[in-house]
């Protein structure tokens, strides 16, 4: 089974380099991918906005799959604001120095919450295609959904951490993975970036 793990289009908080987490921003005005996605049987997106109107410019004759469980992080006070707003903030200071991920954005979601809300939400979407005999399933969600998903079942020749697996707007990564394998290891192999190499064919 080939897996697409494919990042929403800018929006412009994600342009300003502002904390867009559960706002429900649009798509920037003009943006286009510039590329053609690779085919997918099954698309699956996350419920915001920005996701949703992604898949339908990558995939304009399918209907996606909303899956809540893959939405992004709830940044809480910290949503739609830039470090340079909030780099003085003791809340912020404490939540960026935290290496546990347990501390959380006032009124927001903490990093190993979120990572595990994901990983959840994919694994059951997996066993889902898998037990339908899915052939390839693209998943138009979150730069953080994405890290969560690869950092916990990419299985790769070195050790990969969360922010090695960051990708850029429209970007992301393929994999494929099997019935026995998904079942023994829960793992995504011939891990590649989104539009190199065989895994988009």
């Amino acid at each position: 089974m080939k897996i697409l793990l494919i990042r929403h289009g800018p929006t412009p908080g994600n342009l300003a380099r502002r904390y867009i987490g559960s706002t429900d921003e649009p798509l920037a005005p003009g943006v286009l991918p510039g590329f053609s996605a690779p085919a997918a049987e099954r698309v699956y997106v996350s419920p915001l906005l920005r996701c949703r109107q992604t898949a339908a410019l990558l995939y304009p004759a399918s209907v996606p799959i909303t899956a809540p469980g893959l939405r992004e992080c709830d940044f809480g006070a910290f949503e739609n604001k830039s470090y340079e707003q909030l780099k003085n903030d003791p809340a912020y200071r404490a939540w960026m120095d935290d290496r546990t991920g347990t501390l959380a954005p006032p009124g927001g979601e903490d990093a190993a919450a979120f990572r595990r809300r994901c990983c959840r939400a994919f694994s059951e979407i997996m066993e889902g295609c898998l037990a339908d005999g899915v052939s390839s399933a693209a998943f138009v969600v979150h730069g953080g959904t994405i890290m969560a998903v690869m950092e916990r079942f990419a299985e790769t020749d070195s050790p990969h951490g969360f922010y090695d697996w960051q990708p850029e707007n429209f970007g992301g990564w393929t994999a494929r993975t099997t019935p026995e394998l998904w079942r023994a290891r829960r793992a995504l192999t011939d891990v590649r970036k989104l539009g190199e190499g065989p895994a988009d064919v």
